[in-house]
């Protein structure tokens, strides 16, 4: 949407829609965050339960609420589960002269993500929280997945037609996914993991580097994107089944069901502690929330058509008895 408006309009009116959803995530942000921190904050004095105040990190509102909140309008303190927000935030912000690049050098755009995201790990670059360390997800080294987004969709698959519909690749991803899926069971049973491998191995994959983005994370991205774009084209019939339609629904109202989301995933976990916390608990939290979110996607899509004007009715045509009156005077 953005590149397009880019390309027919311009930069700067392309960059002013940038930054108009820039501003949209921020105030979603905002909100999200003071609603979240009272929610919890509530929760901590009802059942006088101190300790979720740590564990959910807004203890720091308890010793020192002006600064605290200060720093939250600033994006550097974030409670548990509020770091996608800012990070997208941030990536959004600097996207404008990405894009324009993009639109122009996309080859070079992709190769100096590349440069900053080897560089950022090198070096340790990283935006600092507060009150102390870095961010959870560092801004330097994921937006070689957001630059590598754009690239892929402006061009880059067509580019990599012949990679993505080569069997080296088919055979190499496919031994590299069950890889994946092997060491992310060892890394959450660490005693087998020990035993069905050699410790050199089991630790260079655990614990897993999500702060950084390891290359094995970008490499199981690239993977996926290779072979959705290989087994499923863009004209399949089987996206219009109607099972489908809700998790397009919840895509196409992303933002408000990433917010709802995120405040329901408190409410479940304090459910969870209030109850057994049983498997079967566990499912009925969960499948609660997906209706949830469904269920706000499609409030919010009926309610944005009501917002739009009702299409005037069509003028009857006058029968041919007075065309032919009116013809004739």
């Amino acid at each position: 949407v953005y590149a397009k408006m880019m390309i027919e309009r311009g930069f700067v009116v392309g960059a002013t829609r940038l930054t108009k959803r820039v501003w949209q995530l921020y105030v979603a942000h905002v909100i999200l965050f003071v609603i979240y921190i009272a929610a919890i904050g509530w929760v901590a004095q009802r059942y006088n339960d101190p300790d979720i105040i740590n564990e959910f990190n807004v203890a720091g509102l308890v010793d020192n609420p002006i600064q605290t909140l200060t720093n939250g309008l600033l994006l550097k303190f974030k409670p548990l589960n509020l770091d996608v927000l800012p990070l997208y935030i941030v990536l959004m912000g600097f996207f404008p002269p990405v894009l324009w690049m993009m639109l122009r050098r996309p080859d070079m755009t992709m190769l100096a993500s590349l440069a900053l995201y080897f560089a950022a790990r090198q070096f340790g670059w990283n935006l600092p929280a507060y009150p102390y360390g870095t961010w959870y997800f560092n801004p330097f080294t994921w937006q070689l997945l957001f630059v590598f987004g754009a690239w892929f969709a402006l061009g880059g698959a067509l580019e990599s037609r012949s990679v993505i519909r080569s069997k080296v690749l088919l055979y190499f991803g496919i031994g590299y996914l069950l890889f994946a899926l092997v060491m992310t069971m060892a890394g959450r049973f660490p005693d087998y993991g020990h035993m069905i491998m050699p410790d050199w191995l089991f630790d260079a994959f655990n614990p897993n580097d999500k702060t950084n983005l390891a290359p094995y994370r970008v490499l199981h991205f690239v993977i996926i994107a290779f072979f959705v774009t290989r087994f499923v084209p863009k004209e399949w019939k089987g996206l219009e089944w109607p099972v489908f339609a809700p998790l397009i629904k919840c895509g196409q109202q992303s933002l408000a069901v990433f917010c709802v989301g995120v405040f329901l995933s408190f409410v479940g976990h304090f459910q969870l502690m209030m109850s057994s916390g049983s498997f079967l608990a566990q499912v009925f939290v969960s499948a609660a929330g997906i209706a949830i979110m469904t269920l706000v996607a499609y409030y919010i899509s009926w309610s944005k058509k009501q917002d739009k004007p009702l299409p005037k009715p069509a003028v009857a045509p006058a029968p041919p008895a007075e065309q032919a009156s009116k013809a004739a005077e």
